[in-house]
């Protein structure tokens, strides 16, 4: 199904554009039509700028503050359960650490090609996972954050699912959200396969379908694919790190492409096939220069239209050490820059979506981009 005929995407008009896409079975019964407008805003995380990250407070302020969509990584636990944290390593976003009873858990691990050491998910059981509680990732640079550290436990993914369904009951529509299955051939070369855990709980809650509020994600076009094998039609966002890499599973497998070989025409067509969209980092449709300044934008938004590909790009933040040189202010990497002018130039590409840590200003920039228009 091409881009245009799965989102509607259009340009957008004064007011806003929005998409109308009808939802579930289970929502529609209730006559229900989900919306999503032009550049959708996606909640990274939840409202990862203000709380901590992957906790019910950062998923709830992101939908409160009004974002249109909320983002969920998965990883899996030791007997199998989906939890949500940006990475399994979990020494950096909860407490484990002041937890004398898992302390011989601390362990050293190499995972896409990484070493990394800490406490992972895969080494508890949920039930172990759930006497802990979050905390802020980067306290450096978030200090406000760090107050609600200790306030909430690790959700898991299934909570997530009945938290939309009972948000988008209060709401009078669809509360949507955006999953990305994290290291998946890492997981299921440990014998916890993500997808399937993920298309039975999609199942479950009405969201594997082609016009569910749900979209999928993941840097490994074999996790996407598998899902899809799975008959799990919900709309898949293939992620795209920078043109230098290449995505794990292409390692795994010995396939040397690149991602400059997939943001060619080719290589989106290629992606067209088992995707609705991409999900490429900022730096693939503005390069940064030595200095940090943006420069030329890339063909990357207008190319992978032309295949049939929605762009959600990642990540906007707030904070000058996060902005490209020419929207800095002041000499405090952690105060805040001129994020509004760097959202004006991300949304003239023409992008369809944005991931982004603060989804108020998120929000207040695509208004006056809609405004100017």
């Amino acid at each position: 199904m091409g881009r245009r005929s799965l989102l509607g995407t259009a340009a957008a008009a004064a007011g806003g554009a929005v998409l109308g896409l009808p939802g579930t079975a289970r929502a529609a019964s209730h006559g229900d039509t989900y919306k999503l407008p032009v550049p959708a805003i996606i909640g990274h995380r939840g409202a990862s700028g203000y709380r901590p990250e992957h906790t019910f407070g950062s998923y709830q302020l992101a939908l409160d503050l009004g974002a249109d969509v909320i983002e969920q990584d998965l990883v899996p636990t030791k007997d199998g359960h989906l939890v949500c944290r940006h990475e399994p390593e979990i020494g950096g976003t909860t407490d484990v650490a002041s937890h004398p009873e898992f302390a011989d858990r601390k362990t050293t691990k190499t995972i896409d090609g990484i070493v990394a050491t800490g406490w992972f998910t895969d080494d508890f059981t949920l039930a172990e996972l759930k006497t802990l509680r979050a905390v802020e990732r980067v306290p450096s640079i978030r200090q406000r954050n760090t107050l609600y550290d200790g306030r909430w436990e690790i959700p898991t993914f299934e909570e997530v699912l009945k938290w939309a369904d009972e948000q988008g009951r209060k709401r009078g529509k669809a509360v949507w959200l955006h999953s990305e299955t994290k290291h998946p051939t890492y997981f299921r070369k440990a014998g916890l396969g993500l997808e399937e855990p993920l298309a039975k709980l999609l199942r479950r809650y009405g969201r594997d379908r082609v016009n569910s509020p749900q979209f999928l994600e993941s840097f490994e076009s074999g996790s996407l694919r598998r899902l899809g094998v799975l008959g799990v039609g919900a709309p898949k966002i293939f992620l795209l790190d920078v043109a230098t890499s290449r995505p794990y599973d292409f390692v795994d497998s010995g396939d040397p492409r690149t991602v400059a070989d997939l943001i060619t025409p080719e290589g989106l067509k290629w992606t067209a096939g088992f995707a609705q969209g991409i999900g490429p980092t900022l730096l693939l449709i503005i390069p940064r220069d030595a200095a940090g300044k943006l420069g030329t934008p890339t063909t990357l938004v207008r190319d992978a239209h032309a295949a049939g590909l929605v762009l959600h790009p990642y990540t906007m933040r707030n904070e000058n050490v996060f902005l490209p040189a020419d929207f800095v202010k002041g000499t405090d990497a952690n105060a805040y820059g001129d994020a509004f002018g760097a959202f004006k130039v991300y949304f003239e590409q023409g992008i369809d979506g944005i991931f982004s840590d603060n989804a108020d200003t998120a929000l207040l920039a695509r208004e006056d981009f809609v405004n100017s228009k």
